[in-house]
């Protein structure tokens, strides 16, 4: 039965470890301990879009056996449109997964040293972080080796890891479960939280996600006959990694004090419940958050400019390995040296916010075409949650640059 189950496991986990990196920890972190559970409902909603956008994108990878990227390029036939379009999404995949790098690695790095302590190396007037280098060579060394199955079975590792560390984390902390049924049922905005509730949402639906399940799915499955097995994988996956977010929430919820500004000061405000354990477990997830992120977003970059160039989308690809090769080594070199990338993480923030609207509304229009899908194309039902989700979409995306741009 568990071989069974193990053997049919998709790209889902990736999918799932790709959303809860460092940046999710750390949101999560400080929804619980500024809002307690009432911001509980905003990651239910944002779980609920991530699995019917994710679907969606797996459903097309499958049936048409091509990467969103490819379909983009291949779809839009207008050359400005369609100009406008690759550059949009390269710009913001494939430079912002490079800034995004730097913090996956800290995050990794940041969970070795709760148990080991900074250790840095000094070359002249540089500063290398021992941590943030062995990351990033865990990183290489698992895209170096090219192999889906090596890559399935070591974010299934991760992902258990994750879970259990932040669920076991969540569960010791001994919550009101009534309460945290309410924050998951009833919305509400307390004053202050709305940034926080569109950083809930927005860490959750990523754009890089829809490309990287598309092609990873086409990989994994090459019949339509594998559909359930991948509606599956994705609703089981997405929902773990939701459970997960919402164990950080609730963990963080018990902490007392509000002096909290990261994950490495979460550690530190739960050890009055249940001593010095809580910086074991809350080193392994973030271990585990920081260098799972750390790998599927070079991965997806490199699928994306492929895609977008019409480049061969494999794995043991020269141009392939040299895309990602690039992002892991702007990531370790950003994260070793404590280069500040801000500039870059804001154009980055700016240009998601209007991809992830163009994206889902792309995807919606080419789930609908007969052409590529055929009879698997959406159903009415499938079309109006979609487009409820494009107006969420389009709303936080406003929202996001705006707050870029410190005009709200």
């Amino acid at each position: 039965m568990i071989a069974k189950f193990l053997k049919n496991i998709g790209p889902g986990p990736l999918v799932a470890a790709a959303f809860i990196g460092p940046g999710t920890v750390t949101v999560c972190t400080l929804a619980g301990v500024n809002f307690g559970f009432a911001l509980l409902w905003a990651m239910a909603l944002s779980i609920f879009a991530t699995v019917f956008l994710q679907e969606m994108a797996a459903r097309l990878g499958i049936v048409s056996q091509k990467g969103l990227s490819e379909i983009i390029r291949e779809e839009i036939k207008h050359p400005i449109l369609k100009g406008f379009a690759l550059l949009l999404i390269i710009s913001a995949i494939v430079v912002g997964n490079a800034a995004y790098e730097a913090g996956n690695i800290s995050g990794g790095a940041l969970g070795m040293e709760a148990i080991v302590g900074n250790v840095v190396w000094e070359i002249g007037q540089l500063k290398l972080n021992v941590m943030s280098l062995v990351i990033g060579v865990i990183a290489f060394t698992l895209l170096y080796i090219g192999n889906y199955k090596v890559l399935e079975k070591a974010f299934v590792f991760l992902v258990i890891l994750m879970s259990f560390a932040f669920i076991t984390t969540a569960i010791l902390t001994k919550p009101n479960l009534i309460e945290i049924f309410q924050g998951i049922l009833i919305p509400e905005a307390p004053e202050g939280s709305i940034l926080t509730i569109i950083a809930l949402i927005g860490t959750t639906v990523v754009p890089y996600n829809l490309f990287l399940h598309a092609s990873l799915a086409k990989t994994k499955w090459k019949s339509k006959s594998d559909l359930p097995l991948a509606k599956k994988d994705t609703l089981v996956a997405v929902i773990l990694g939701g459970l997960v977010s919402m164990c950080i929430i609730i963990a963080a919820s018990a902490i007392q004090q509000q002096t909290i500004t990261n994950t490495a000061d979460l550690a530190l405000g739960l050890e009055p419940l249940f001593g010095s354990y809580a910086k074991y477990f809350l080193a392994a997830g973030l271990f585990a958050a920081g260098i799972t992120s750390a790998i599927t977003a070079p991965l997806a970059a490199a699928f994306v400019a492929s895609g977008c160039l019409g480049w061969k989308s494999d794995l043991k690809s020269k141009r392939f390995k040299a895309v990602w090769m690039i992002i892991v080594i702007l990531g370790v070199l950003f994260s070793s040296f404590g280069f500040k990338s801000i500039e870059i993480i804001k154009f980055a923030q700016v240009a998601n916010g209007l991809l992830l609207p163009v994206i889902a509304g792309f995807l919606l229009w080419i789930m609908n075409k007969s052409a590529v899908l055929g009879p698997y194309k959406n159903s009415k039902l499938q079309n109006i949650l979609g487009l409820i989700i494009l107006v969420i979409t389009i709303f936080l995306g406003i929202k996001g640059i705006l707050s870029v741009f410190e005009l709200i």
